[in-house]
């Protein structure tokens, strides 16, 4: 006969970390229940294929755990393991280096529009509706974009991510916003959930 054993559930994030990191594998069910969507989501704004995607989560979650006495709790636990699933998006882009185009110091945004109106943007379009545009991107643009826009790094901090110059970041961001705003003055809200 088997027995059912009742699991411990954790109700906040401390005792969850703290069970966690005495390596028990029903807080580590948890914590990967709780964080997986989110984190999956992290991934694939940085990876197309969806299986490329997941196996960086999983990767991600096992260096969470075993460097989870790393954890200062200075910060969010979330912010903390969004950084280590980005670390490991950008190790596999990193594998691909083609991925970034060789682009020239001097050819700048001189070519492209203005910067787009991130405001209007939001205006018009749904999270949901701006991730598929992002999705589109071509994937140096795309990585930088991510980094940029939505993680908050700075030109100096993706150029040494990426072991790219910091114009190549600068002009991969503008690229990006450049195919971002002619999108956006092509489609409406409605075009883009429809794809």
């Amino acid at each position: 006969m088997m027995r059912y054993t009742k699991q411990k559930r954790f109700t906040d994030e401390a005792s969850l970390l703290s069970a966690c990191g005495r390596q028990e594998p029903q807080a580590q069910q948890q914590l990967y229940e709780r964080f997986a969507p989110k984190m999956l989501s992290v991934c694939l704004r940085y990876l197309k294929d969806p299986m490329l995607a997941e196996d960086m989560m999983i990767q991600g979650f096992v260096k969470a755990f075993q460097h989870l006495s790393n954890f200062r709790q200075e910060g969010s636990f979330e912010g903390w393991l969004r950084r280590i699933m980005v670390n490991e998006c950008l190790n596999e882009i990193r594998r691909h280096r083609a991925v970034f185009l060789s682009i020239q110091e001097e050819e700048n945004a001189a070519s492209l529009p203005a910067a787009i109106d991130e405001a209007a943007i939001e205006a018009q379009l749904s999270a949901q509706d701006l991730m598929v545009l992002i999705a589109a991107l071509p994937e140096g643009y795309r990585t930088v974009f991510n980094l940029y826009a939505i993680e908050g790094y700075s030109h100096q901090e993706i150029a040494t991510m990426l072991a790219i110059s910091e114009g190549t970041s600068k002009s991969q961001l503008s690229r990006a916003r450049a195919i971002l705003q002619k999108q956006l003055s092509q489609i409406t809200p409605s075009h883009v959930s429809s794809r």
